[in-house]
């Protein structure tokens, strides 16, 4: 199985001038205050000279200022690290199986086992699985009995000559003479990672590209 890696972050060489640009600036401008500073104080009033109230002032804006672009380079260079950590985090996931929202059966490499899992809001003394061909029909019932509240999984092994392509499943519960909610999950494998919208997504063989913040699990 071929596998890829996606990633946009930028060349050292291009980071490293635009930081020493940005260096350059803020001290051409932090000169540029403290020339006007001086030539204003030189140029006052003696009657009306600037009180140390004013002097502080302004000293304190000019310092807020670069405190503040200061902090913006250094976020920008934590978010540029943070991204290539999640790229190698990522990287340990491609060839592997995650848990995410969903009704479609996977299937083993042979294609004789299908499994999927689901989620219960509460116990349920019997659970009906439908599993249903691509045309919304159903050719095929799992049922389970005495299933605890939580995450649960079910196999499925195919009728010789059933073709498995498009397969999904529903899940009805009830215990105690009423329904019980359950949510569908499913089972996908990770044949790729991408950073380059900034964010780690996955590259899912069934699901396409898939933010890795809806995995609910990895096996």
């Amino acid at each position: 199985m071929t596998t890829a890696v996606a990633n946009n972050t930028a060349s050292s060489a291009t980071s490293g001038a635009t930081t020493a640009n940005k260096s350059t600036s803020n001290a051409d401008a932090q000169d540029r205050f403290l020339k006007l500073l001086v030539t204003q104080m030189q140029n006052q009033d003696p009657l009306n000279p600037m009180d140390n109230a004013q002097v502080t002032s302004q000293m304190a804006q000019i310092n807020t200022v670069t405190g503040i672009d200061k902090l913006n380079t250094t976020m920008a260079s934590m978010n540029s690290g943070m991204a290539q950590m999640q790229m190698l985090q990522g990287a340990s996931l491609v060839g592997r199986q995650v848990l995410l929202d969903g009704n479609q059966l996977a299937f083993d490499s042979t294609g004789k086992v299908g499994t999927g899992a689901y989620n219960l809001e509460g116990a349920a003394s019997s659970v009906r699985i439908d599993i249903m061909n691509s045309a919304g029909v159903t050719i095929d019932t799992v049922n389970q009995t005495g299933v605890a509240a939580g995450q649960q999984g079910f196999n499925w092994t195919p009728p010789t000559g059933t073709n498995t392509s498009g397969l999904t499943f529903k899940v009805t519960a009830s215990g105690g003479g009423k329904s019980v909610n359950a949510s569908t999950l499913m089972t996908d494998t990770v044949d790729a990672i991408n950073t380059s919208s900034g964010t780690l997504s996955l590259e899912l063989r069934n699901s396409g590209s898939t933010a890795y913040s809806k995995v609910k699990a990895v096996a």
